[in-house]
Parts: C-alpha cells; structure tokens; sequence
C-alpha cells in the first residue's frame, strides 16, 4: 500500500471504500450470523481526528453507519462544542457488527475484527489524535490494568500520534453525573489538535535555503 502520509483524498477514499466493502461481506466471526447491516465507519478519509467506540447498536446495525442512536446525537453535541461536525472527523468502532442484546464484544470477535479492518482504517487515515470512546477501544492502546475512571481525558503520546481516553457517550446517558467531566474532557481536544498540527509542522522536513556546496574541477 501507498505511504499514507503521501496518500492522495481519492486514494484515502478507494481505500476506505475496500475495508467497507469486505466489512460488509464478512463471516469472520459469529457476529456475521446475526447482523442486519455491518458498520465499518464513516467520516473524513484523511481526518486528524478518529473517535472509535466500541460495537455498534440497534440503530447502527439497521442503518450500517456509526453512533446514529442517542449516542451518537450526543457526540454530535460534543462535537459541536469545539467547532467541530461529523463531516471533520473519522468514526467507528473496535467491532463492525451488533453483538446480541448489545452484549460486551468477546475477546475472539475484538482479536478477529481490529487487525482485518481497524488497524488499517487507522494506517489508511494516519489520524494526528485517536479519541477512545469507553474502555473496549481504550483496552486497544492502553494497559490491561488501565481503568477509564482514572485515566479518562489523560493523553498518552506515542508513535507520533495522541490517544486521548474518554467516556463512552452511553455511560454518560446512564449517568449523567459524567456529564461534565466528559464535557471538559472534550473541550481539551481543540488544544490537542493544536497541538498534534504544530509538531506535524515541526516534523516536518524543510528544503534546505541554498544548494549544498560542489567543488569544481580544475581540469
């Protein structure tokens, strides 16, 4: 595959067109079985900021596309606090179709799912910031032993990237004490991405002012 940093809009495009493609052609695991439409995400190809959540719902099986439910009304809420709409930004999730009765996502279908379709959603889109939304997505890119409660709106840089945890948008429906905390929890991203944009600048190699010096030959 073409190095994503030099990956032009269309090629994002087909290429995210093929995951989505497979995603809806899956049986890799048993969730095949009991799905109406997979869910492989949508949003901007070569967004700086990807959200993944943990499995899709009623409302995403039926209309194959991620967080439409009340969830996804309130990320819609969120993201407009920092300026933001859903066309900025990359969504979907750890897993790609309903597990039963919105069940836990088991550790077979997580093991199956991320390295055939997230992992290369993530390459294809080389996001600057991966917002984690609850603690399956979490689970991903932090320790076994990291618990959401404590680490929630905590950044950790590595590999050039930003993984930024926070609640799910369900728990905070359940309980709305979250609610502010995931509030200022998001309200840090703009700051992030600022953030994420000036270290891409300073990554960034610059052609040297004047050729190198040559030395002519005498003969």
């Amino acid at each position: 595959m073409t190095d994503p940093k030099v990956m032009s809009l269309d090629e994002r495009r087909a290429a995210l067109d093929v995951i989505s493609k497979e995603v809806r052609a899956c049986a890799k695991c048993e969730l095949h079985s009991g799905r109406t439409l997979a869910v492989p995400g949508a949003g901007r190809p070569d967004a700086e900021l990807m959200f993944i959540g943990e499995g899709p719902g009623y409302h995403e099986d039926q209309q194959g596309l991620p967080f439409v439910g009340a969830s996804g009304k309130y990320l819609g809420e969120l993201l407009a606090l920092i300026g933001l709409t859903r066309n900025d930004v990359f969504i979907t999730n750890v897993i790609k179709c309903r597990p039963p009765a919105n069940r836990d996502p088991l550790p077979g279908e997580i093991d199956t799912c991320v390295p055939a379709y997230l992992n290369r959603q993530i390459e294809i889109i080389n996001p600057k910031i991966i917002a984690t939304l609850g603690r399956f997505s979490m689970g991903l890119f932090f320790p076994p032993d990291t618990r959401i409660t404590k680490v929630h709106g905590q950044p950790k840089r590595a590999d050039g990237r930003i993984y930024f945890p926070l609640f799910h948008p369900a728990a905070v429906l359940r309980n709305l004490n979250l609610r502010p905390a995931m509030e200022e929890d998001f309200k840090r991203i703009k700051t992030l991405l600022t953030e994420a944009q000036q270290q891409a600048v300073v990554e960034t190699p610059k052609p040297d002012d004047d050729p190198p010096f040559k030395q002519l030959s005498l003969f």
